[in-house]
């Protein structure tokens, strides 16, 4: 980890610093920290480890914001407690400095439950996909990711094995599955340097989109199905994203959504839209043959944010129509159709087929049914503000103290409940996933997307508007013509 002062994520912004992870090189000069870090590729089944070194500046030479005491959390991996970076523990020292380093070892690389209930590999129901790893020091996480401090993880396995040819017949890795990783960012407008507000306590709403550190950047695609692993990396915007034809904004063009937070879904959804919370993660197949066949064969289709937010505390639940949004990234259609061996989710998906409580069309990683359980116990958290801060039932938070336990390999019924309609906040659970069984009193059944298994839930109000009036912040507009910037882990041409 280090800095890197001349990152350029535009051509009318000025080379500045940001923050990021390089590819384990010892000299800056030939081996930069990039933002997004390089993506990490695991296999299930092969072990590995990660050694990261600190060398961040200074506090001194931050540029105004940012802590250069980390703690890196793989969210949201099925780690051991001293490598699951968390954001404190006064028993594991977690947190490293300057000139030191830290081994994570929870890349075991089995799946859950090997050592329980299903050894000697785990619960292939457990696999986890598109993850990501992020600075997670408590108080600064937010800051420290927004100066750089994340990046992707992928997993795959026999069965999502990153060949087309094989397994699943997934679109093949990284050629045609690419992480898009997305970032809200304020500039000040009369130097061009990213800036933070570090006394911001209602959350932070840029002005400016980032897609793998560009801004909005486009990416040349061939006539065939991608994946694209989308991440709302934050710090503070909910996401509503439309494929827009900017030609032709009339047209309502589908995609098909095959996962939630790193989790295949039990059946592909033909969707419209898909949102997207703070750390929340969505896989998506679009076939931009059926677009070209379909849509009158456009040369260029946008991705494009419609869901209006205003300020960090909550969307206002508008929709913009469509063109009238925040385009965040544009891919350009070149040439006649090729060569496509992967996966064809339409023929399968909901509501094309009607969803079940049995569907498994990506067996054998399937859910594990919940019908027949009884939770061990229900536990209650009342998520509220208070003195400008979130409190949990009615406590700050406290590194010092472990307020409950749970007994492995049991089930638990959670209920949270957030009673001001003025905030969302998204609640991240960190070494297992969880299953949304009813949300503002409505059942959660096959279909939704809810209906999967879930990291991160975005805790939406149940009472009362008590903030003022919110004052908008316009989107910066750049020049359309930009360079192209195809979204990328590790520089470019660099083997993965």
């Amino acid at each position: 980890m280090g800095a890197n002062p001349n990152v350029s994520v535009h051509p009318d912004l000025p080379a500045q610093t940001f923050w990021g992870f390089n590819r384990g090189g010892t000299n800056f000069a030939t081996d930069p920290p990039l933002s997004p870090g390089p993506t990490i590729v695991a296999r299930y089944g092969a072990p590995i480890l990660v050694r990261r070194f600190n060398q961040l500046p200074p506090q001194n030479q931050n540029g105004g914001f940012g802590v250069p005491e980390t703690s890196t959390h793989l969210h949201n991996f099925h780690s051991g407690p001293d490598s699951d970076g968390g954001p404190c523990d006064p028993v594991q020292a977690r947190f490293f400095r300057r000139g030191q380093y830290y081994d994570y070892y929870y890349y075991t690389m089995q799946y859950a439950g090997f050592d329980s209930t299903h050894p000697p590999y785990g619960d292939v129901r457990e696999a986890l996909s598109t993850l990501w790893y992020h600075d997670h020091r408590v108080d600064h996480t937010a800051e420290n990711v927004y100066k750089g401090l994340a990046g992707m993880h992928l997993n795959f396995d026999e069965f999502d094995t990153g060949d087309e040819n094989t397994g699943l017949h997934l679109p093949t890795f990284p050629a045609f599955d690419i992480p898009l990783v997305l970032a809200d960012k304020l500039f000040d407008p009369d130097t061009g340097l990213l800036c933070f507000d570090t006394f911001g306590l209602d959350g932070l709403v840029g002005d400016t989109q980032l897609v793998n550190g560009k801004v909005q950047p486009f990416l040349e695609v061939q006539k065939r199905r991608y994946r694209f692993r989308v991440l709302d990396s934050g710090p503070s915007r909910t996401y509503q994203l439309f494929l827009t034809n900017p030609d032709n904004p009339a047209q309502s063009i589908p995609f098909w959504q095959i996962s939630t937070d790193g989790n295949l879904l039990p059946r592909p959804l033909e969707v419209k839209s898909v949102l997207l919370g703070v750390s929340a993660r969505t896989d998506v197949i679009i076939d931009f043959k059926k677009i070209a066949e379909r849509f009158g064969n456009p040369s260029r289709i946008r991705l494009e944010n419609r869901l209006e937010v205003v300020n960090g505390r909550k969307p206002t639940g508008k929709i913009f129509a469509a063109g009238q949004g925040i385009p965040v990234l544009e891919f350009r259609i070149l040439g006649g159709a090729v060569t496509d061996n992967s996966f064809d989710p339409e023929p399968v998906s909901s509501p094309r087929v009607p969803a079940s409580v049995t569907d498994n069309v990506f067996a054998p990683i399937a859910l594990p049914p919940i019908d027949n359980i009884t939770p061990r116990i229900t536990r209650r958290f009342n998520f509220e503000r208070g003195n400008g801060q979130w409190q949990i039932n009615d406590q700050f938070m406290d590194c010092r103290r472990f307020r409950f336990r749970f007994e492995r390999n049991t089930w638990e019924r959670w209920v949270l409940q957030n009673p001001d309609d003025g905030w969302q906040h998204p609640i991240h659970i960190h070494l297992e996933e969880f299953r949304i069984v009813r949300r503002n009193n409505r059942l959660i059944g096959p279909g939704d997307p809810d209906f999967g298994r879930h990291d991160v839930v975005q805790t939406e109000g149940c009472g009362g508007d008590r903030d003022p009036d919110p004052v908008p912040r316009l989107p910066r507009r750049l020049p359309d013509a930009l360079p192209q910037h195809r979204p990328r882990g590790p520089p470019d041409d660099a083997p993965l």
